[in-house]
């Protein structure tokens, strides 16, 4: 039973299942979700930046308010805390960014109803992304679509795509490009943003490739 402790609220949705969390999750829905977060935590490594998946966010001290759930948020100017959930302005703002992933289940809801729903919890910017090999029937010839919260903050204008279907996005500072199952972060130079693991390796082989240049080996430096 929910229950109010001084303060603090206790969801029930929190110690209880909603309707998403019941459905299960392809190898294309997870691939793309951790490369994604990957990719996002390393590239805010050395900023205040909180990024959760599945995180429960509320609007409301309803201890029955059915939560939002993006697949992946991103709240910048706040340092990540381990958390069950989150109230917007009392546990901090909205978040800035979040991306949903394609399942059967729930593209429909994806892109019809989420960004309207977004918009009144105050998100800033809305992805969603089909990595399904074929696309999804919804999807037609698209993968990505966006929205941007307008000025008045009431509703969400879908983004017009660039070359290849790619969209800009201000608060990642990052062009989001389509890449099949995957979908791809560029700066504005074209350099594609990396993992931890793929930039500690690219370091390495530049490394490799100096000390060649030196006349050293370097496997003979292991």
């Amino acid at each position: 039973m929910a229950r109010h402790i001084e303060d603090e609220v206790v969801y029930y949705y929190d110690s209880h299942s909603t309707e998403e969390n019941l459905m299960g999750e392809t190898s294309f829905h997870a691939a793309l979700m951790h490369y994604l977060v990957d990719v996002l935590t390393w590239f805010f490594h050395e900023r205040a930046c909180a990024i959760y998946e599945n995180l429960n966010f509320y609007q409301t001290s309803n201890p029955h308010e059915y939560p939002l759930a993006p697949d992946i948020a991103v709240i910048k100017g706040v340092a990540y805390q381990p958390t069950r959930s989150w109230r917007v302005s009392k546990s901090g703002p909205a978040p800035h960014v979040v991306f949903e992933i394609a399942s059967l289940e729930t593209w429909k809801k994806d892109l019809e109803e989420k960004p309207l729903k977004y918009a009144r919890m105050g998100v800033h910017e809305y992805f969603a992304y089909d990595p399904h090999e074929p696309p999804l029937p919804k999807s037609s010839s698209r993968r990505l679509f966006g929205w941007r919260l307008d000025q008045d903050g009431s509703s969400m204008k879908e983004m017009p795509i660039g070359p290849g279907g790619s969209l800009w996005s201000p608060y990642l500072e990052s062009w989001l490009v389509p890449d099949g199952a995957m979908l791809r972060l560029y700066d504005h130079s074209g350099q594609v943003r990396l993992t931890q693991a793929e930039a500690e390796a690219r370091r390495a082989q530049v490394l490799a490739e100096k000390l060649r240049s030196l006349g050293v080996d370097p496997d003979q430096l292991l």
